[in-house]
């Protein structure tokens, strides 16, 4: 949600990619991609922003830390970055998702946004579960 300069956030994006490679991750075993390149992120995000309310993720802590630490000038990509992160998890119709405790709130409001879809809408997304991690 921050403003990167174009060099340095290429060389983010190749170092991601070689620090998942060296994990053990296995490109013949698994979708290795650039989420920036599927527009379908953004697209689904617009669509279940103009499902979620304002106050619902002005309560989000994370949307409160972020905004004292910027000087109460939070910006509107910080205010909706847990609306994008819920389109990243639906989009793929993810039943269960890895978080830690501290997202744990931005999970149950990907399930709150997917439940009101679907009432809208018809079942069309499966509501994530958490998988937390003592690690």
């Amino acid at each position: 949600t921050m403003p990167k300069e174009p060099a340095v956030l290429r060389q983010n994006i190749l170092d991601t990619t070689a620090a998942i490679l060296a994990c053990g991750i296995d490109p013949k075993k698994c979708f290795l991609f650039r989420q920036s390149q599927v527009p379908e992120h953004a697209e689904l995000a617009w669509i279940l922003g103009c499902l979620t309310n304002v106050p619902r993720l002005l309560r989000l802590p994370q949307w409160k830390m972020k905004r004292a630490s910027q000087n109460n000038e939070g910006t509107v990509g910080l205010l909706t970055y847990p609306v994008l992160q819920a389109a990243d998890i639906l989009l793929y119709k993810s039943t269960r998702v890895p978080v830690g405790e501290d997202q744990v709130l931005h999970l149950e409001l990907a399930q709150d946004i997917a439940q009101h879809f679907n009432k809208k809408y018809g079942e069309f997304f499966p509501v994530p579960k958490a998988i937390l991690s003592e690690l």
